[in-house]
């Protein structure tokens, strides 16, 4: 496994980490997610990501029992849970980023994945009713009391992070250590274009979500068949629709023809290629199958085989590169 620093911070997460979004708590059984885990803290990931939001608390429910379970020194692993969505009981406070729901979210996330603390906080998005020197200020709170060692956000744009670490330098607080944006071969403006201001001038770390784009860069859908997948789950219409559009689906059928003529399988190939992208601390995986977690793992190994050549004829396939503005 390598590892890689978290921006600018001291921190080292796996190249790889392994997440829970849609997985636990949901779409699979306790024991297959205690294997998961299990497969991936042998293969030496040391980030395991989570948030309130996920399967409304029971994903963070599962992987607490888990861990628990292991006994793993806590030095040997990174945690992380988000802010934002709320568990399963909605309503007034119990939503977004106020002082109240913050300090309260995080002591909710420790009680269930039974950790002292969260190496990472994310504010899973940007809370408009909501003045953001209250929410920098109730990260700072918990940083000083010790309850979570680094804050981020998730989704958030450029100019939000911008404003968040104006305020924290204005009071002399701790600011946003990291951001957990969607990076693939489809989506790809955030992190080559918007934030690359964020990466030069503040050393801004990133833990990337859906590498594979909900499975579609995994080669699975090029039929356009989502049948016992996870965009044939109930609730995720929504991001079947997104995901499975006639023209992602072609460049798709385009991008698994190269893989297979470099003898890549396709997934190995996109997470791979997200791993070439310096400003990416860790890419997080998601899984179902242990077998499918085996594969994936393994990615650091077709890096080699990804030279300036190969992903420029990439970029000729997707022909999804953002286009940098001129000054």
């Amino acid at each position: 496994m390598e590892y890689r620093r978290l921006g600018k911070s001291g921190l080292q997460l796996s190249a790889l980490s392994l997440g829970s979004w849609l997985t636990f708590g949901q779409q699979i059984s306790d024991k297959v997610a205690d294997e998961l885990m299990g497969i991936a803290y042998d293969a030496g990931v040391n980030f395991f990501d989570n948030a309130e939001g996920y399967a409304a608390g029971k994903s963070e429910e599962v992987m607490g029992k888990i861990i628990k379970a292991h006994g793993w020194e806590r030095e040997s692993y990174v945690v992380s849970s988000k802010v934002f969505f709320g568990t399963e009981n909605k309503g007034p406070n119990r939503i977004g980023l106020s002082r109240k729901h913050v300090i309260e979210a995080c002591h909710g996330a420790l009680k269930r994945l039974q950790v002292d603390y969260l190496d990472l906080y994310f504010c899973h998005r940007p809370d408009k009713q909501t003045p953001i020197e209250e929410t920098v200020w109730a990260m700072n709170t918990l940083l000083q009391q010790g309850k979570i060692l680094y804050w981020g956000t998730s989704e958030w744009s450029a100019s939000e992070i911008m404003e968040a670490i104006r305020v924290a330098r204005q009071y002399n607080l701790i600011g946003p250590t990291m951001e957990q944006p969607q990076y693939n071969l489809i989506e790809r403006n955030k992190l080559e274009n918007e934030y690359l201001m964020l990466f030069k001038e503040y050393g801004m770390g990133t833990t990337i979500w859906s590498p594979l784009a909900s499975g579609i860069l995994s080669g699975k859908y090029t039929s356009g068949k989502a049948k016992d997948t996870r965009l044939d789950m109930k609730g995720l219409e929504w991001l079947k629709e997104s995901a499975l559009t006639e023209v992602k689906l072609a460049k798709v059928e385009k991008l698994q023809s190269y893989a297979d003529e470099l003898a890549i399988p396709m997934a190995k190939l996109s997470l791979g290629w997200c791993l070439k992208n310096p400003n990416v601390s860790s890419v997080i995986l998601g899984a179902s199958k242990t077998e499918q977690l085996k594969e994936n793992l393994t990615t650091l190994e077709v890096l080699p085989l990804l030279t300036d050549e190969v992903m420029a004829n990439i970029d000729r396939i997707m022909w999804t590169r953002p286009t940098l503005p001129h000054f």
